[in-house]
This record gives C-alpha cells, structure tokens and sequence, in this order.
C-alpha cells in the first residue's frame, strides 16, 4: 500500500516537474483564447484578405489570403501549445499534429484539434528532455501521438461537432424567434466570459441564422458595454470595448453581476429581430459568429457571407434592407437598448457610480 502511495506521489510531483497540471481554467479558458488567436491569425484574417482582393479584383490579396486560411490547423495547435507552456520542440511539432487534425476533423476541424492538441502537448512536455536525444524522442512522441489521435479520433470528433452544431441551426430555422435570443445571449455571454466564444462557433461550424444570432449577441455585449459605460470610461473605453473585447468588464462583473443585465438583455432584444425580421445570416466562417464587432470581423463575416450567397446562387443581389438589418442590429439597437437599460437600473441603484469604470482609463 505504500508502495503505490509512494509512486503517486512521485508521479505527481513528475508531472509538477513538467509543468502538467490538470486545471479546467488551462485547458478551457487559456488553451481555447489562444486557439481562437490561432484562429485569428490565420483562417480569419485570411478571409478578410481574400475578401477585401475579390471585391478589388486584385489576385495577389486573394492568393495570400488563401496562404493563410491554408495553415488554420497547424497554427491553432501551436497556439494551444503556446498556452500551455510546451517546450520549443513539443511547439514546433504541433504545426503536423494541428495539420492532421484539423483536416481529418472535416467541419468540426477546430474541435478536432482543440481536443488533440491538447493531449499531444501534455504527452510531448511528459518526455520533453528526459533523454539525451530529445532533438528525436520529443517530435517522434508528440507528431505521432497527435497523428494517431487524429486518425482514430478526428472524424468522429468532426462529425460530433458537426451534428451538434447542425442541430442549433436547424432549430434555429425552425424557431427563429426562441432559438434567436437563446443562441444570441448565449453567445454574448460567452463572449464576454474569458472563454473563446469564437473558438465555440467554429467547433461547431455556427453559421446561418443561428450565426446571424450569435454575431448580433456578441455585438450587443461589446457595443452595450461600450456605450452605457462611456460616461466612465470616456473614448478609450468605447474603442477598447466596442471594437476590442466586453470582457474587460469581466472583473466589475464579479463586484456586481447586475451591471450585465444591460447587454445581455439587449441581446434578447436583438438576437429575434436578428433571426425573424432581418434573417440575418452568418455565411461566411463561423469563427467570425462568435467575434462580434471586434475589428468588425462579425459584419465583415456577414458580409462576406453575402458574396458566397451570390456566387452560388442562392441571393441575387446585397440590398439596402440587409444593410439597415446588419447597422441596426450590430451598432444602433445594441447601443440605445444597453443605454435604456443601464439608466432604469441606474434609477433604482442596481448600478451605482463607477461601477462600469475600467482600470487604467
């Protein structure tokens, strides 16, 4: 008996040694921001790019956005790599682990690779320098580790995900109205929690109305936050919020949860008008339904959406109605709703001064 008391011990300070440690704030709120950077960096930002060439008709934009939406998968395994602290080796590795799971995953890619990256980090940190050809062992374990996974494991994730994802979309069809404010707070919330809400939309592959949803949820908690705060947080904190990240306020959230009642309920607002007036849909990459108007990236998914709709077919033409839809529900209604709402719980002390007020602004 204690024997094995002794090796667990021993196996827990190994992976203490190693920098393992078991935590759902590591791999669920650090690992998945970093992935949705990865994201960022590569799939997103390349879309914009491309997009931005093809409205230019300018080829070299198109072929280097193409250049990056091509390297989304080694460069979100990198990212989960990087939050997790990996050695250099294990690091550099993850560009063939995040290659081969993101395109086993199929549309549930992102997920495919959140899950695998993951493991195939920690396996490659546990043998990282325990020999003295680590310049073999530590890529050997980690690539084949993460290769094997991908293979045995990748399409079924995929297709999880996929499924998953589907059914909120085709519930959204069918109830636009319910499924627009569900899909639509949740989202907003997420986003503003210190968890990836894009991440979230592209492992799920959230596009359609239910990424219209989610695009006008985000929206409302960045540009609410931004605006019913600004008579605290002047300029800097409209920019910083509006077009940067809600989630600055997560730590006056913790000091005093009523002051996301606003947002979020202007959310619930926009997200069925979004979905039953508008049928505003997402049809561009689904990580962007889930970035709201952070850099815009949201309405330029939206609008990018817009094209693909028209090169296939299926819209004939972007009208001034999609466009007064997207303004309303992205910036003005967001704006004016979070504001009405801010000032009735001003009135009855719900909010009191400085209670929305960033550090450092």
């Amino acid at each position: 008996m204690s024997d094995i008391v002794e090796k667990e011990k021993g196996f827990k300070a190994f992976l203490l040694r190693k920098n393992i440690v078991f935590s759902a704030k590591k791999y669920f709120i650090d690992a998945m921001s970093a992935m949705a950077n990865g994201l960022f960096a590569s799939l997103l930002i390349g879309t914009i790019i491309s997009t931005l060439g093809q409205r230019l008709n300018i080829q070299v934009l198109i072929d280097i956005g193409n250049f990056a939406k091509g390297v989304a998968g080694p460069a979100m395994a990198v990212s989960i790599a990087y939050a997790l602290q990996a050695p250099p080796l294990v690091m550099f590795s993850m560009l063939a682990v995040g290659s081969a799971a993101n395109s086993l995953g199929g549309a549930g890619g992102p997920l495919a690779v959140f899950i695998i990256a993951i493991i195939s980090s920690e396996l490659g940190k546990m043998v990282s320098k325990e020999t003295k050809v680590d310049i073999l062992v530590t890529p050997l374990v980690t690539i084949c580790s993460g290769a094997l996974l991908s293979m045995a494991c990748a399409p079924y994730i995929g297709k999880a995900a996929s499924l998953f994802g589907n059914l909120i979309m085709w519930a959204t069809e069918l109830h636009p109205f319910a499924m627009g404010i569900l899909v639509s707070v949740i989202v907003g919330v997420v986003l503003t929690l210190p968890i990836s809400s894009a991440a979230i939309c592209a492992a799920l592959g959230l596009t359609g109305l239910a990424g219209g949803a989610a695009v006008a949820g985000c929206s409302a908690q960045m540009v609410g936050f931004a605006v019913m705060s600004y008579r605290e947080n002047k300029l800097g904190g409209l920019v910083s919020q509006g077009l940067g990240t809600s989630m600055l306020q997560m730590g006056n959230i913790v000091k005093n949860p009523k002051i996301w009642l606003p947002p979020t309920l202007a959310a619930a607002v926009t997200g069925p008008i979004a979905t039953c007036v508008f049928r505003m849909r997402m049809d561009g990459e689904a990580i962007a339904s889930g970035m709201g108007t952070c850099g815009l990236v949201g309405q330029i998914g939206v609008y990018s959406g817009w094209l693909n709709s028209i090169a296939d077919g299926s819209k004939a033409a972007i009208t001034a109605f999609d466009w007064i839809g997207l303004i309303l529900v992205s910036f003005i209604l967001p704006a004016i709703l979070s504001t009405v709402f801010c000032i009735i719980l001003r009135k009855i002390g719900w909010i009191g001064e400085n209670d929305l007020k960033l550090e450092n602004m």
